[in-house]
């Protein structure tokens, strides 16, 4: 009579004996999270051993549990957020965060984020104050307008403005700038949401000021121009222009209103970038509301800024949804810091990363990407890298068809494909972020941050074993 096999799961021990045998090296490990893991991986081994793919005794068990419950430790108790090295050449990398913040913007959050702060405090009177004095009086001096009020993003200050100045009532806008933000949200469903009723004026790739005209009525409240900052329509193509919808506007008794979506306060026509209407200048032409981003081609944190007239601004501030999109101290004080280094025009073109990034010349792109390769050569031996042309993007729904002539490092790793060595790069210990284009590893120096070139070659050595071969 055959004998039943014994069942291999008998073998496998239990968690609180795994947790035993580990508890060495998980002492910096909070204990739920040690738990977890433990229980993770005597689960993985339960199934492999149920599938016939894992064998051994107890003792064998036991350790290649504790192996695995290690992994999983480590990964539970990493961050979520973890810095990145940008290596794509996408200055306004959504994914990544958008714009990293100039120095003095990280010092200001520091300064204010570890204790308390006059964020609604006036120091000159005791009394209570506003959050927004902070940047409101850098705003009109740097764009020319009356007022500033400032939220949690440009999608919010679009809301608040529709909200507050036509809530219910009529909003033209050309049917061409009906664009499609981040995330899947357009600006129909952000004007639906505001209670603003959509009237669209003209096609898709002709806007005339007489189609605005056509369009008003006794329920118009707003005339919209909405920048297409994410997008061109190029060809047989015709947008009337602010300055002709702020004079239909004054005919009508009508406030103009003028969403930039990205923002831009520096003047970036002369570093051969496509002509980006800044702040300053679309105020100067009459917008009676302008909205933009804080986090794009301004620099600065995540922010929704509005500037213009002081009596609509002021309207804005009473409305209660102001409050449900404040801003919180630490956004204010990397703005205000942030804006105040605009104060100084070319010393903001060196200090704030996004316009270094953006008016690299190529003599500084190269000596960057000699540098680079100079150091992953120094790790992984010589022949893995070159020196070749390319572009780097604006990104972050910014300047669409710019495109920046770019010198980057191309890295020929052994034994492994392009695919496989981004993966590894990826999910190393500094996430390095990197592109892919037939089978070749491209790293482009021109959104790499000071420091970054060392760390990242350090990574690179990692992905490729010391003897040249790629290592799991």
């Amino acid at each position: 009579m055959r004998e039943d096999r014994p069942n291999p799961l008998r073998a496998l021990p239990p968690v609180d004996e795994v947790l035993r045998r580990a508890a060495p090296d998980l002492a910096a490990c909070p204990r739920v999270l040690a738990r977890e893991a433990a229980r993770r991986a005597v689960e993985e081994m339960r199934g492999r051993l149920a599938a016939g793919r894992e064998t051994g005794d107890r003792e064998d068990l036991a350790g290649r549990a504790v192996r695995l419950t290690l992994e999983y430790a480590a990964g539970l108790s990493r961050p979520h957020l973890r810095r990145v090295i940008n290596a794509t050449g996408v200055v306004l990398h959504t994914n990544l965060g958008r714009s990293p913040l100039a120095e003095e913007a990280l010092a200001a959050v520091t300064r204010v984020a570890g204790g308390y702060a006059n964020l609604e405090l006036d120091l000159g009177t005791g009394r209570r104050g506003s959050r927004y004095q902070a940047v409101e009086g850098i705003l009109t001096r740097l764009t020319g307008a009356q007022s500033a009020l400032v939220v949690n993003n440009n999608a919010a200050a679009v809301l608040l403005a529709l909200g507050t100045l036509a809530a219910g009532r009529e909003v033209v806008v050309s049917r061409g700038q009906l664009v499609e933000i981040g995330g899947s949200f357009r600006i129909p469903d952000v004007m639906a949401a505001s209670g603003a009723v959509l009237v669209e004026a003209g096609t898709t790739n002709k806007t005339y000021r007489a189609d605005y005209e056509r369009a008003c009525g006794e329920r118009t409240a707003l005339l919209l121009q909405v920048h297409t900052s994410n997008y061109r329509v190029v060809g047989f193509v015709h947008e009337t222009t602010t300055l002709e919808l702020v004079e239909l506007g004054r005919e009508r008794g009508l406030p103009v209103m003028c969403d930039l979506g990205s923002g831009c306060l520096a003047d970036l026509a002369a570093y051969q970038l496509p002509g980006e209407p800044t702040v300053s200048e679309v105020v100067a032409a009459g917008a009676d509301v302008v909205t933009f981003s804080g986090d794009k081609l301004l620099g600065g944190p995540q922010a929704g800024i509005i500037v213009g007239r002081r009596d609509l601004l002021e309207r804005m501030k009473k409305n209660p949804l102001t409050r449900a999109l404040r801003i919180d101290k630490m956004t204010a004080a990397a703005l205000e810091a942030t804006l105040r280094v605009y104060l100084d025009p070319e010393r903001a073109l060196a200090a704030i990363p996004v316009l270094r990034m953006l008016t690299m010349d190529r003599e500084t792109l190269r000596g960057l990407a000699g540098g680079l390769a100079a150091a992953i050569s120094r790790r992984t031996g010589p022949g893995r890298v070159a020196l070749v042309e390319g572009i780097s993007r604006v990104g972050g729904g910014a300047l669409p068809l710019a495109e920046l002539p770019a010198v980057l490092v191309e890295l020929t790793p052994p034994g492994v494909g392009a695919a496989e060595m981004q993966r590894r790069l990826r999910e190393g210990p500094v996430p390095v972020m990197v592109r892919v284009q037939e089978d070749r590893v491209l790293f482009d120096p021109r959104t790499l941050l000071p420091g970054d070139g060392e760390l990242l070659a350090e990574q690179v050595a990692q992905a490729i074993g010391g003897d040249g071969i790629c290592v799991p």
